[in-house]
């Protein structure tokens, strides 16, 4: 920005010092490029908004997809603990299957038992009455005295007492063993509950972490095109930049141009003498500049040399301008000596450096030429520009 200010201090200084008409051409084409580098520099400053706009943009969805991220190590965790819960109750559950399978086999044991005793008690009733004994009675009444009669009858008893004990109990046992059965099958149920519930959290948890990692992906995507887009923002910045550094050295070549010209005298045509041998330099320096182009553009290269013997700030002579150090490609090349060794020049040639020779121009008093550059304004006539 100080640069920039300098520079428009001495735009300042060299457009209130103007007073020759050369100086009033360098002082509009010094203007002309303030107004370019500002312009520039405006589009520059928008695509510099547009690459923070975008760089923002940038570090939000980065900052979106590590959240998603974090989300999607939260759910994995998840279907971790879901999972090995889920193999837990399925363990829990063929335990249970075992415990239900074991008490199934001691149940139906017990009701073998039970049944085998009831058998036992029948068969024996039924000895007893198909052999129609009074074993009962009989051992009663053969009793020899009261106390071998109560022996007798505590026997009978104690016998049916202990069938009926033997029934009772199998009857209960078996009783116990449909309820632990009950209970086992009971428990089995809410497992498989437990089982349906985990499946369904574990489907529901895989449901997620498939949507996040699709998310996720996508969030991978917009940050892959904004970074593009970020990356092209940025070449487009620095072709600004290199836009504003060669406006830049022009505006400077221009003010220094406008303070010579300030300082400069221009002679009229016809003070100037040829020397013998300007014509056949000038017409081959034209065919190395313009040699392809249209008239126009060869009459257009011979006026700026002819403008430049002109000018008190250049060399006073056509030999003296055109060897000037570094201002003609050709003469550093070498392709000028060519040409002149072998005489190049067309006929069109020699017709321009005899107009420009007799005073007639057709860019005004200018007196630098170049091929076209983004930013550079001026006189446009075949491949370049004149100012």
């Amino acid at each position: 920005m100080k640069r920039l200010q300098k520079t428009a201090v001495l735009l300042a200084a060299v457009i209130l010092a103007g007073a020759f008409s050369s100086e009033d051409i360098k002082v509009e084409a010094t203007s002309s490029t303030w107004q370019q580098i500002q312009q520039e520099q405006r589009e520059k400053n928008e695509l510099q908004n547009q690459l923070n706009q975008e760089n923002n943009n940038l570090e939000n969805l980065k900052g979106e997809q590590n959240s998603l991220k974090g989300q999607l190590n939260n759910l994995n965790g998840q279907l971790t603990e879901v999972s090995n819960n889920l193999a837990d109750l399925e363990q829990q559950i063929a335990d249970k299957e075992q415990e239900i399978a074991d008490t199934q086999d001691s149940l139906e044991e017990a009701k073998a038992t039970e049944e085998w005793q009831y058998e036992c008690m029948v068969i024996r009733v039924r000895d007893m009455y198909e052999r129609n004994e009074t074993s009962y009675i009989n051992a009663i009444l053969s009793a020899q005295s009261f106390d071998k009669l109560l022996n007798a009858a505590d026997f009978f008893e104690r016998i049916a007492a202990y069938d009926q004990k033997k029934l009772k109990e199998f009857e209960e046992n078996r009783q116990l063993i449909e309820e632990e059965e009950a209970r086992l099958q009971t428990e089995k149920a809410e497992l498989d509950n437990l089982k349906l519930e985990a499946e369904a959290e574990k489907s529901k948890v895989s449901g997620l972490i498939s949507q996040t990692s699709n998310n996720i992906a996508k969030y991978a995507g917009d940050i892959s095109e904004a970074e593009q887009r970020a990356l092209a923002y940025e070449a487009e910045i620095k072709k600004k930049e290199d836009n504003l550094e060669t406006l830049r050295k022009k505006l400077a070549e221009e003010i220094a141009m406008s303070q010579k010209a300030a300082n400069a005298t221009w002679r009229d045509i016809s003070d100037i003498s040829f020397e013998e041998g300007d014509r056949y330099l000038l017409a081959n320096l034209i065919y190395c500049e313009a040699g392809g182009e249209p008239y126009d553009g060869q009459l257009a290269v011979a006026s700026v040399v002819i403008n430049r013997v002109r000018s008190s700030v250049y060399p006073n002579t056509v030999v003296g301008v055109i060897y000037q150090n570094k201002q003609f490609s050709p003469v550093a090349s070498g392709r000028l000596e060519l040409a002149l060794a072998a005489n190049k020049a067309t006929s069109r040639c020699y017709q321009a450096a005899d107009e420009a020779m007799s005073g007639v121009t057709n860019v005004g008093n200018c007196v630098y030429f170049r091929t076209p550059v983004e930013g550079l304004t001026g006189i446009s006539i075949g491949g370049h520009i004149f100012y």
